[in-house]
């Protein structure tokens, strides 16, 4: 019974220390996930700035899994090389280990306090960042409670034979070592929990040495082996470079560094006799010796992974998602960037469709109107991708920020694929009835529906523009667009009907001509008869022309308020009804 007890209490800190690290890592995620993925994306010219901001990035985050989602992102959009990508992952590592060297030291009785300040920053304050580190400071907190209740579970076994037998069988195999703490790392998707976990183990001599440090070499190699086996790259050759590189070079460091362990395990134990910090400086160590082996020799390794994982040649389909990577969902910030990247390309599939119907005014060839409309089931498919994508973020990793720009990326995806549908069923509709009765276009009509086709391609563009930058004065031009449409069809309405009662006062006095004229009736009655239906025929053309308008101030309508009314409903610059109030 007493063994029960005991392998639960050893579960349920090792769950407490995992939970630490969690709440740790979304904490910093969401207080300062978009800053560090600036910071990031602006240190990627050079291969030593790379380096460094790899490390920065992950010190603060502990999570080299997290700063790979970004960089991988960067690298599998071409917006970054491979070289400088993998020295951002050279960085990381080394960015993971500091962490685990502040806790190598006596700390745990700052714990309560910790916690305590946690609970304060979480409970009382307003700002979302606040509570955010707040969620830092009790994740902090629980980590070095865990550690502290590991160590005080396994002191009253640390010599009991069994259990020595047990950890015996394991530990005088290094290979076997590695293999276990791999596996135990990727079950985490945390090194730095594995590494404190041995670290643990080794300070009460449950764990011999050499035995800590291969355990803390596998947790090395498992920590890679993560985004290659879970898809963070997804399935395209050319943004696996990244992850496949990473886990290369830390299986061909732990492949040296085990055959030099006998010697290593001696040299790290003369540096430092406690066992705890022994185990912290030779994951630092060992890190730090691989980035200095590595970053050299980064060109003819960027090389060699361009060769194993050449571009994939296919023909590319524009309803395909790119940029939806699954793996990015845990990382709320990376997430929302990804589909607003997304919907971007529904923005530009919007434009051509724009463009496409510039075209068939004036056609014959109906195929042209099929082809505008096959844009359609384009941004029909990105749509529902991009909301099915959002649907799986958790609610619950989600700021308000967050919510609200997940809110925003709804509404602009929502507002185009309905746009999408004007252009299909409509605008298109209107074009293929004039082509079907044989209607002609006037040159005068024609060039206005080309001029405001025009003009709405331009609006889908600062539509787009308005979307990430959320720029208030942007978003009341867009808006301004939709009064001059509103003017534009009043315009159209207002010549239309002044065209039909000018054509009923001419078919009145052609009348009254007919009726008195003896021998020329026969000829002035048929080209009264085919004055009348030309005249029948421009009255429908000009209806049909009407309709058109009023189907590009839809549009219009759409495209403002997929980006606009956002905007200025957040900064609290748009009326909640236009009605005037009551008195």
């Amino acid at each position: 019974m007493d063994t029960t007890w005991t392998l639960l209490g050893l579960a349920g800190a090792v769950a407490l220390l995992l939970w630490g690290v969690h709440m740790v890592q979304t904490g910093i995620q969401r207080a300062y996930g978009p800053d560090l993925r600036r910071l990031l994306g602006t240190a990627l010219s050079r291969r030593v700035a790379a380096f460094l901001a790899g490390l920065g990035v992950t010190a603060v985050l502990q999570s080299s899994t997290a700063t790979g989602l970004m960089v991988t992102g960067f690298a599998a959009g071409g917006a970054v090389a491979l070289v400088p990508a993998l020295a951002v992952m050279l960085g990381a590592n080394v960015g993971t280990t500091l962490i685990v060297q502040v806790l190598s030291f006596d700390v745990a009785a700052v714990a309560p306090a910790l916690i305590l300040i946690g609970v304060l920053l979480f409970r009382r304050a307003g700002a979302t960042r606040t509570r955010d580190l707040g969620r830092v400071s009790i994740g902090l907190g629980l980590m070095l409670m865990a550690l502290h209740q590991l160590v005080g579970t396994i002191t009253p076994f640390e010599d009991t034979v069994s259990l020595r037998l047990v950890l015996g069988a394991i530990t005088t195999q290094p290979v076997l070592d590695v293999l276990v703490a791999a596996a135990l790392t990727w079950a985490a998707h945390s090194s730095v929990a594995v590494v404190l976990l041995v670290m643990s183990l080794a300070s009460k001599g449950v764990v011999p040495p050499d035995a800590a440090f291969a355990l803390v070499l596998g947790a090395n190699l498992g920590s890679a082996i993560n985004p290659v086996l879970e898809g963070a790259a997804g399935d395209d050759p050319v943004a696996r470079r990244l992850p496949v590189g990473n886990l290369l070079n830390r299986l061909l460091g732990c492949v040296v560094a085990l055959a030099l362990l006998d010697r290593l395990g001696v040299l790290m134990v003369r540096l430092d006799p406690d066992p705890a910090r022994a185990v912290a400086d030779f994951h630092t160590l060992f890190n730090l010796v691989l980035a200095a082996a590595f970053l050299p020799v980064l060109g003819p390794f960027a090389a060699l992974l361009r060769k194993l994982l050449p571009a994939r040649v296919e023909a590319a389909d524009p309803s395909r998602p790119r940029y939806l990577d699954p793996a990015a969902a845990e990382n709320p910030a990376i997430a929302l960037a990804a589909a607003s990247r997304e919907a971007l390309r529904m923005a530009d599939a919007l434009e051509a469709m724009l463009g496409g119907a510039g075209e068939v005014l004036g056609a014959t060839d109906r195929k042209r109107i099929g082809e505008v409309r096959r844009l359609d089931d384009v941004l029909d498919r990105l749509n529902r991708a991009i909301r099915a994508y959002l649907s799986e973020l958790d609610p619950e990793a989600l700021s308000e920020a967050d919510h609200r720009r997940l809110n925003e990326i709804l509404v602009f995806t929502t507002n185009l694929e309905a746009a999408g549908d004007v252009i299909d069923r409509d605008v298109m509709g209107h074009l293929a009835k004039r082509l079907k009765r044989g209607l002609p276009t006037p040159q005068a009509e024609r060039e206005e529906a080309r001029r405001l086709l025009e003009r709405l391609a331009a609006t889908a563009r600062a539509a787009a523009a308005v979307f990430m930058t959320e720029d208030a004065r942007a978003a009341r031009l867009l808006v301004a667009e939709k009064e001059a449409f509103r003017e534009l069809e009043a315009a159209a309405t207002t010549a239309h009907f002044a065209s039909l009662r000018a054509r009923a006062t001419q078919g009145t006095g052609a009348g009254t001509g007919v009726g008195t004229g003896g021998g020329t009736g026969t000829g002035t009655g048929a080209g009264a008869g085919a004055g009348a239906k030309t005249g029948d025929d421009a009255v429908e053309g000009s209806a049909l022309h009407l309709d058109l308008l009023r189907e590009f101030k839809r549009l219009n309508s759409h495209l403002v308020a997929a980006a606009a009314y956002p905007v200025l409903e957040g900064q609290g610059e748009l009326l909640s009804s236009r009605l005037r109030a009551e008195p």
